[in-house]
């Protein structure tokens, strides 16, 4: 099957009772005990476990137990997110911070997650602040230069690679199969966040990923309703534990926030080509403007992170980060948007602007922020899938009052 139609068809079979197209939300805590339990116990293989716990709308839910542990609507979603990357297991989270928490949990003492300079500023704020607190070992290099990554592996004990591409909020990208045979030789799992692209422009598993993660709260839902996240891999005694931290850790996706993701997850891939096509205007016009001093969108890339774009993504994606020249007064501009709101968050059907120095990425410390070339002037704009024309308008319009 091609992609939207694995969107719309995986996971789920029309209820044989009523023949409902659409999956039900299952909003109950726990189920009757039949002759099965609904979590993992080891007594057989997980790929044996998955059958046995398949949804059978017939014959009242006897292989669930409890809701934490394993719910329909929920299995629904990861199992579609699974086939979607080309996976055979998903795991779904309360938030794209939870999912993250629960990857660094695979770590025992000693272990070693290496991440990027260039990281979404919440990733920073959980290893360094929450976790590094903890006494969790970490190094943070630039995942874009293959020679400063084998210089931090060869140290020793990096048990996990977390890597973003593109990243947050200047959109660099990685060679992700270069990133993991670099893994495979050093012996870490290599983790992609895969927020930006999607798997509608971005395959990570087929690049050599050992896990795919999602904010789903950002292009997977697609409409700002609902904060997700998500893990998709295929190896089956990684996803035993995973499953294992998912039960005891306890921060799953609610059955409600499961079927709105869903629901959101069916139009992906007409939603990223209509955020994209927008971008591209967007970025054409921002890189002529004479009030802008540097735009960073995959689109734009040449050289080697061009050639990357290219070879690994189905399109640029429809995010752009931008400065405003010095000069020019950017909280002015911001003032002057009247369709564009400034807000956190990205990926919805409509336009957000974001200052990530003061608010995504405010838990960065200033001298480290301006080491990777986040300014204080950077704005990142996640493009919607208004008409393009009305974009164009707002924001030239804004700067002309700058």
């Amino acid at each position: 099957m091609k992609f939207t139609t694995k969107a719309i068809h995986s996971g789920y079979a029309r209820n044989k009772e009523d023949g409902a197209v659409i999956p039900p939300l299952h909003l109950t805590t726990t189920f009757e005990f039949g002759n099965q339990g609904g979590y993992y116990d080891g007594s057989v293989s997980v790929e044996e476990w998955e059958k046995q716990k398949e949804i059978k709308f017939n014959n009242n839910y006897k292989h669930f137990d409890y809701a934490r542990t394993v719910n329909p609507t929920r299995l629904i979603l990861e199992s579609t997110m699974a086939a979607l990357d080309g996976n055979r297991f998903g795991l779904a989270y309360s938030s794209g911070s939870a999912a993250l928490a629960n990857i660094v949990a695979l770590l025992k003492q000693d272990e070693v997650i290496l991440f990027s300079s260039d990281a979404y500023g919440g990733t920073y704020r959980f290893i360094v602040k929450v976790a590094g607190a903890q006494g969790l070992q970490y190094r943070i290099v630039d995942l874009t230069d293959p020679a400063q990554t084998e210089a931090a592996l060869k140290q020793g004990a990096v048990r996990i690679i977390w890597v973003e591409t593109p990243t947050n909020p200047l959109l660099k990208v990685v060679d992700i199969e270069v990133l993991a045979t670099l893994a495979k030789t050093y012996g870490a799992l290599l983790v992609v966040d895969n927020t930006f692209a999607s798997p509608a422009l971005q395959q990570p598993a087929a690049l050599g990923a050992d896990i795919v993660a999602y904010s789903t709260t950002k292009y997977i839902n697609g409409h700002s309703d609902s904060i997700g996240g998500m893990l998709t891999l295929s190896d089956e005694t990684l996803y035993a534990r995973l499953k294992f931290l998912q039960n005891a850790i306890g921060a799953i996706l609610s059955p409600f926030d499961s079927w709105l993701t869903l629901r959101g997850l069916k139009t992906l891939d007409l939603r990223m080509q209509r955020h994209q096509q927008n971008a591209v205007t967007i970025a054409d016009m921002l890189v002529k403007h004479s009030k802008i001093r540097s735009v960073y969108f995959p689109g734009l890339f040449t050289g080697e992170q061009g050639a990357i774009v290219k070879k690994q993504m189905k399109g640029p994606g429809g995010m752009i980060s931008f400065e405003i020249k010095e000069q020019y007064d950017a909280g002015r501009f911001i003032k002057a948007l009247t369709l564009i709101p400034l807000a956190e968050s990205l990926g919805g059907i409509e336009s957000l602007l974001d200052h990530p120095a003061s608010m995504t990425h405010g838990s960065i410390p200033r001298e480290e922020r301006l080491k990777i070339g986040l300014t204080d002037g950077l704005m990142r704009l996640s493009v919607g899938i208004e008409d393009a024309e009305d974009l164009v308008g707002d924001l030239l319009n804004a700067l002309d009052k700058v």
